[in-house]
């Protein structure tokens, strides 16, 4: 049986499409992967570290957006869950929706995505000469990887203590895990299964 040949995009025929969707779309090398709705842990967990990040950079060079904002790395085009640039932004654009000079990038793991984030996509993002930090947060557990740039290397502290603090020098903050998990261990009570 003859496969159907794939029509690829442009990066500029995905953008085309991508801001007018209905749904959010990653662009991976020409074509488009359509992103799954996030769990409720998920974006409680997203809104927890923009939330601390956003009270602790006021006044500084840096900003802190939220998962709307995608981020090219190499030929990709990802939305990042939470993206901090510091200093002027620089667009792909001037639509000003793809930032290029992302400071810090965090993860917010599910069961689909992690090794993906861990691995593939975190090979495209270390190709960003901006990119000091990259964040992953699990949902299902507190555990969290902090890969810190040291030169030409990228440093890994890795953390499941929920009275740690992660130490982000590059935007100049600590980031205590009571608030990255603040509710978490609730939420996911609630949705586990209730025995009859």
């Amino acid at each position: 049986m003859a496969t159907q040949p794939r029509t690829l995009l442009s990066p500029h025929e995905y953008l085309a499409r991508e801001r007018d969707a209905e749904h959010k779309s990653e662009y991976v090398d020409g074509e488009v992967v359509a992103m799954a709705g996030a769990s409720y842990v998920h974006n409680l967990i997203t809104a927890n570290v923009v939330g601390a990040l956003w009270g602790r950079l006021r006044g500084t060079p840096c900003a802190v957006v939220p998962s709307d904002l995608k981020v090219k790395a190499s030929a990709k085009l990802y939305y990042p869950d939470v993206t901090v640039v510091c200093g002027e932004p620089l667009f792909l654009d001037d639509k000003q929706d793809v930032v290029l000079n992302p400071t810090l990038i965090v993860e917010v793991l599910s069961e689909a995505t992690k090794n993906f984030d861990r691995g593939e996509k975190f090979m495209r993002y270390r190709l960003l000469e901006s990119l000091q930090d990259y964040i992953l947060v699990a949902q299902d557990e507190t555990h969290v990887e902090h890969f810190r740039r040291d030169r030409e290397l990228w440093v890994l502290a890795e953390t499941r203590d929920s009275a740690d603090r992660l130490v982000i020098a590059s935007i100049g903050c600590e980031l205590p895990l009571t608030e990255v998990y603040d509710r978490v261990a609730q939420a996911r009570a609630r949705a586990q299964p209730k025995n009859r």
